[in-house]
């Protein structure tokens, strides 16, 4: 009996999701979240889950942040990540921070059983097309380097660090975290320092390697012409 947390923005393939694994796999219960902070909950709620399906383009998760976050709170925690990606780049980084599988929306449903069941079982998956990504990867020591600093930053100040790569003002971040902007502040020079950078610039600029996109893309895709 498999309990799962599935973490994606939209309810259809939500739904569709959750109906195509219980055709596959035996499923005790399901947490639906919609949000990055809302799958947060259902984590810390939710000890006992087997698996979470991660999709990385839902609010808050702000491209890999959300996943080394993820990763480094709850350790123990399988994550299958789910996109309609398929750029390589993007797969071979989600592995590197420390996804168990990544299974694109156009999987047939049988490969995604086949992706479950052997993350379930403790190995990671990718699709036979991708299994290349698995080789060694001359980029994995910068990501890894980078992830180690961003996984030293709190809840609270990851939040900071969103809002700040939405181009958000000190004053509306306090308002937004109920906090003051002198807390924003002290917030700010604790992510300075693990991040080994001086300003407000420096900080958007390494924020943005660990994007999926930038945020005119988001919007377009969000909201095609």
């Amino acid at each position: 009996m498999t309990k799962l947390i599935v973490a994606d923005d939209h309810p259809l393939f939500r739904n569709a999701l959750i109906n195509a694994i219980g055709n596959l796999i035996t499923v005790e219960a399901t947490i639906e979240t919609d949000c990055f902070d809302a799958t947060v909950q259902a984590l810390e709620q939710h000890p006992d889950a087997d698996l979470l399906l991660l999709d990385l383009h839902m609010p808050g998760n702000c491209g890999f942040l959300g996943l080394i976050q993820l990763r480094k709170t709850f350790p123990t925690m399988p994550i299958v990540v789910i996109s309609a990606s398929d750029d390589l780049d993007v797969i071979r980084r989600v592995m590197n921070f420390g996804a168990s599988a990544y299974i694109p929306k156009s999987a047939h449903p049988l490969e995604i059983g086949n992706a479950l069941n052997t993350v379930l079982n403790g190995e990671l998956w990718l699709p036979e097309k991708y299994q290349h990504l698995f080789k060694a990867d001359p980029q994995q020591h910068d990501d890894s380097d980078l992830a180690s600093r961003v996984a030293q930053l709190t809840q609270q100040q990851y939040k900071v660090l969103y809002y700040l790569t939405e181009g958000w003002l000190n004053k509306q971040i306090a308002y937004d975290l109920h906090i003051s902007e002198a807390t924003v502040k002290a917030h700010m020079t604790a992510i300075f320092r693990k991040l080994g950078v001086t300003n407000r610039t420096q900080v958007v600029i390494q924020a943005q390697r660990l994007q999926l996109e930038t945020p005119a893309d988001r919007d377009l895709s969000r909201h095609p012409g």
